[in-house]
């Protein structure tokens, strides 16, 4: 299961000695002596403490070294361990500042040279007419199809380049047409594209958009069509009216003159667009509503009116895998009664309209809605719902364990860190206890959905204990001379000392109950967000 809640890279290190990613040299300082003095072999006699002592010992100096190093700590930050243990290793060569940032800089603009090289997205559409009351006369049921296909590509940083094509055929007759893009980025604010197409629409055109200002954008472009000579002026108009929505303006000059008003809207929870057209010999006004009830469902309306069309759409989609998703709708208006099915994977989608019907017959139409309406959800409760909850039981359960035996050792480890811990946490809690001051009273760190069954039931904890590492004694040790307790935000909780990751690729979240100046308090904090205790707001 891929984890929902990623963070910052590199910080592993800030988070054995329990610093903000934005520490001064003295604040390491600090950290690495604070560490030191409870992990330094030295301290303990007998040789298994001493091992475990060891162990640890070495972390906490291999993360002073490096994050001590302005070197070092600037490749760390960038790069990661990796970076050092590869070729940014200081050396002869990268002994100052300023050499390791220009190397630093020449590696950036290396990797962002093969990432623009792989940058390389086809998309495509095959759409496949279908009609029953064809079928049903034996014409068969196939009435047409079309195929459109474009692959673009980043040549470089300020190039971009796109060849696409579409082929239609509907009844005994066909066509298809062939074209090629070249778009330039001037400057940020402005850029210019070339275009010729062959086919039946030959042209040759140019196009040139600008940021008039942070909140607009316009656009121009002038065509020349082959076949006919005839000229083809456009200009569009784009300002972001608040944070989720904006407006253009389209004005086309030509043989097929218009001008269209249109406004979009999107939010977390739903997107909606709407559109008015004028031609020459037309009008036209589409509206369409989507609603997202979850990350993998939504519901979609389309509303369409005009001099030659008037159609309302209904329906809704599901996300069946992390590039795939399947979409049903409903479509009656003055072409007939339709069902869609449609399927996005990537860039490529395939759109199967099914005449139903030409005459708009009442209960037809009623029937043709309620059929796969209520089909769906009898297949989403008895068939969906639990096919998923199944496979989702099962990829956990292969994920448990393909990482068991690194989580063992991980646990391990931090059971051992702990043990060390305990001596100098036991007395913080005996003087806070002695000022009715800050104590832990139970902390735990793991698995978000096992966290929060934990909170609606203690008597699941049996159950839990695989996914979830008990850290009250670390967080009663990580409390300061003052009464205070705190975890920096950006850095993933699973590196502090005496913690370690009970469940590798889910999301997790730090539950902390404490008491202080008698109340009693309880806090929840995601993986990577700040946790600063006491504070008024977690009373109970």
């Amino acid at each position: 299961m891929k984890e929902e809640d990623a963070g910052p890279p590199n910080r592993e290190l800030y988070a054995l000695l329990n610093i903000s990613p934005e520490a001064s040299d003295e604040e390491i300082r600090k950290a690495y002596r604070q560490w030191a003095q409870i992990y330094h072999p030295d301290k303990y006699q007998e040789l298994h403490m001493k091992d475990i002592a060891t162990e640890n010992f070495q972390r906490i100096c291999e993360a002073y070294e490096i994050l001590s190093d302005v070197n070092k700590r600037q490749i760390y930050d960038i790069y990661g361990m990796e970076g050092l243990t590869s070729g940014l290793e200081l050396g002869p060569k990268l002994n100052k500042v300023e050499e390791l940032k220009e190397e630093l800089e020449r590696l950036r603009k290396k990797k962002e040279q093969e990432k623009i090289s792989a940058h390389f997205r086809p998309s495509g559409t095959i759409l496949a007419n279908m009609s029953l009351p064809h079928l049903l006369k034996g014409d068969g049921i196939m009435r047409g199809m079309a195929m459109t296909s474009e692959v673009q590509s980043q040549i470089s940083k300020n190039n971009a380049i796109a060849i696409g094509g579409n082929l239609a055929v509907n009844g005994n007759s066909g066509g298809g047409a062939a074209s090629a893009v070249f778009r330039h980025q001037i400057s940020p604010a402005a850029s210019v594209e070339f275009m010729a197409a062959a086919g039946l629409r030959a042209l040759v055109g140019v196009q040139t958009s600008r940021q008039l200002s942070s909140h607009s954008t316009a656009t121009m472009g002038l065509a020349i069509s082959l076949r006919d000579g005839s000229l083809n002026l456009s200009n569009s108009w784009t300002r972001q009216l608040t944070e989720t929505a904006n407006g253009n303006i389209q004005l086309a000059v030509g043989p097929e003159s218009s001008i269209a008003v249109g406004w979009q809207k999107k939010e977390e929870k739903m997107s909606a667009a709407g559109e008015v057209k004028f031609g020459t010999s037309s009008f036209g006004a589409s509206a369409h509503y989507t609603h997202r009830f979850s990350s993998k469902s939504h519901g979609r309306i389309v509303g369409k009116v005009g001099s030659t069309t008037l159609e309302l759409e209904v329906g809704g989609g599901r996300k069946i895998s992390n590039f795939s998703t399947v979409r049903v709708l409903y479509s009656i208006g003055i072409q007939g009664i339709f069902w869609k099915f449609e399927l996005h994977r990537g860039g490529q989608k395939l759109i199967i309209p099914i005449l139903l019907s030409r005459h708009l017959n009442p209960v037809f139409a009623t029937g043709a809605f309620i059929l796969p309406t209520s089909l769906y959800f009898v297949l989403k409760k008895f068939v969906f719902k639990p096919y998923y909850l199944k496979r989702g039981k099962q990829k956990a359960l292969e994920n448990v364990e393909k990482t068991s035996a690194k989580v063992q050792e991980a646990r391990a480890a931090a059971e051992k860190a702990q043990k060390l811990l305990q001596n100098v946490a036991n007395r913080k809690r005996n003087r806070q206890l002695e000022t009715n001051g800050l104590i832990i009273t139970r902390a735990l760190y793991g698995n978000r959905t096992a966290l929060s069954r934990n909170d609606e039931s203690r008597e699941t904890q049996h159950e839990l204990t695989s996914q979830v590492l008990d850290v009250t004694v670390p967080l009663n040790f990580l409390i300061s001379e003052s009464g205070q307790l705190k975890l920096h935000e950006g850095v993933k909780k699973s590196g502090i000392m005496g913690f370690c990751d009970p469940c590798p690729g889910e999301p997790k979240q730090l539950h902390v109950e404490y008491t202080y100046r008698g109340g009693r308090y309880q806090v929840v904090v995601d993986d990577y967000e700040e946790l600063l205790i006491p504070q008024e707001s977690h009373i109970i």
